[in-house]
């Protein structure tokens, strides 16, 4: 979120808390490569996944690297602005493009779902079905095949 962030603030001009929002993404991104190392060197069942190792997880590090030195580039030769020694507040709440959620609520519950309904669908008391019983399989018996000889004049035509 820092990174694109930062490339939000370069785009509108705001440099040096664009280097500062880097700087912290720089820093979240070191820590979760550490943390998904350790994950991936785990030992245990399942499946060995390595998200380090993961395309998204490897375009992030250079997509940071790059707009950094992108925007430190810039401030040096156009902006001069100050880096903040404190990271840019994220907006953590959308204003745009999403829709509001709906709370759920359960409907209510119909008049015919009673105790004694709900008592009723007890499977230990289901009839035996005696049906259910595999049908031994009938012997399929052999078929003459035609004797097929291939022919050359087939009556197709080229014109």
């Amino acid at each position: 979120a820092y990174c694109y962030h930062g490339q939000t603030l370069l785009a509108s001009d705001k440099c040096g808390e664009a280097i500062r929002s880097l700087q912290e993404s720089e820093k979240f991104f070191a820590k979760a490569e550490a943390l998904c190392k350790e994950y991936g060197e785990t030992k245990g069942p399942g499946t060995t996944a390595k998200p380090s190792g993961h395309l998204f997880f490897r375009k992030l590090g250079s997509l940071i690297k790059n707009a950094l030195e992108k925007c430190q580039r810039e401030n040096g030769f156009i902006y001069f602005q100050k880096v903040p020694a404190e990271a840019p507040q994220l907006e953590l709440k959308a204003n745009y493009g999403l829709v509001e959620p709906v709370p759920f609520e359960f409907p209510a519950l119909n008049a015919h779902w009673t105790p004694e309904t709900l008592a009723a669908f007890d499977l230990t008391k289901r009839p035996k079905d005696d049906t259910a019983k595999p049908k031994p399989d009938e012997e399929v018996k052999p078929m003459k095949e035609p004797d097929i000889k291939p022919q050359k004049d087939s009556g197709c035509q080229i014109s």
